[in-house]
């Protein structure tokens, strides 16, 4: 068998990792590219992890279509008092376990058209589908004084499995920059800057006697690009009382092709998100959100709400996250996410 390496840019060669980082970033509808503060910003813009002060640790645990997709993601921020910077590193992974492998379970000779072998369940195997990151982090600051411009890097490893089928190994490189003039904040992060650039290998050990039994040709090895994208966001912050508010506006431009999106000419496309926050006494924060607006078939166009609330205590903070889906996509269930925020001084 003669297996032929192919190239191709790839739509949505890292959706997984647009899952995010975090329950916070989730109940704002990801609007954080201009707020993202503290150990979490490796993800959603590197530059904020500059204000990170003291070491933070933070664990978020996701599950979505019923819990069939499981997601979990862990990051750790250590400031560098001699350079004034930040380190993160940070590991997320998602996973659909029990995925039914019946490759050996179909006979091409029995009946008119072929069918399941006798005592089929002898020849089904399970596997798992994994999809791996990880990140190495760094953020400083131009100039430090009243209105410093914070800045970032997130260099990424990937890592995908699909059983014993399939694997695959990534790297690309995140960029960001922050800044604030009076309550306004902005910021800007440039997505795979390096161009995200995945090598797939197939064993084809696993295909054997694959084209006899099935007469297609088996799956073959090739090299994905995904095209860098860039996320802008701009924060209004203002005082009440007691009250502290945030509303955050991003823009995420892609190059893929996107057409369901709400703006798209050719191959860009631009994906708005909505968000707002309101911290009473650094105590207690309500949050709600707008993300994912589309166009559905059946429903026409659809956006998804979400909504949350976080608690902080001390050095201890524990944040709360829900999505539901819209249009025709409602029938998948909800998304929940909890997440976890360590602060060690």
């Amino acid at each position: 068998m003669h297996v032929m390496s192919q190239s191709l840019h790839a739509k949505y060669g890292s959706e997984f990792l647009r899952v995010g980082a975090g329950a916070k970033a989730l109940s704002m509808g990801g609007a954080q590219a201009a707020i993202s503060r503290g150990v979490s910003a490796a993800y959603w813009n590197p530059a904020g992890l500059r204000t990170v002060e003291d070491v933070q640790i933070m664990y978020m645990h996701s599950e979505r279509f019923g819990g069939i997709v499981g997601y979990d993601y862990g990051s750790v921020a250590l400031p560098l008092p001699q350079d004034r910077g930040v380190l993160a590193l940070s590991f997320f992974r998602q996973g659909v376990d029990n995925i039914a492998n019946t490759l050996d379970a179909w006979d091409p000779n029995r009946g008119e058209n072929g069918g399941p072998k006798a005592n089929v369940e002898q020849y089904i195997t399970r596997f798992s589908a994994t999809d791996m990151a990880w990140y190495i982090s760094y953020a400083s600051e131009q100039a430090p004084g009243d209105l410093p411009i914070y800045y970032g890097g997130s260099l990424k490893f990937i890592r995908q499995k699909l059983g014993p089928f399939a694997h695959a190994w990534g790297y690309s490189l995140d960029l960001g920059a922050q800044g604030s003039w009076n309550e306004w904040f902005w910021g800007i992060q440039w997505i795979d800057a390096t161009t995200l650039r995945k090598v797939w290998t197939v064993n084809q050990d696993q295909f054997d006697g694959y084209e006899e039994v099935f007469g297609a040709q088996s799956p073959e090895g090739s090299d994905e690009y995904v095209r860098p994208s860039l996320r802008m966001g701009i924060v209004r912050s203002f005082q009440y009382k007691e009250w502290a508010f945030n509303t955050a506006f991003d823009v995420l431009s892609m190059f893929e092709g996107r057409e369901a999106y709400y703006l798209n000419l050719g191959s860009w496309s631009l994906e708005p998100r909505l968000g707002a926050e309101g911290v009473f006494r650094d105590r207690l924060s309500l949050r709600v959100g707008l993300t994912d607006l589309y166009q559905d078939p059946l429903s026409g166009w659809t956006m998804r709400p979400t909504l949350g609330m976080g608690v902080e205590v001390y050095k201890f903070a524990i944040d709360y996250g829900f999505m539901g889906f819209a249009g025709s996509g409602a029938e998948l269930g909800s998304t929940h996410r909890v997440s976890v925020r360590l602060v060690w001084d």
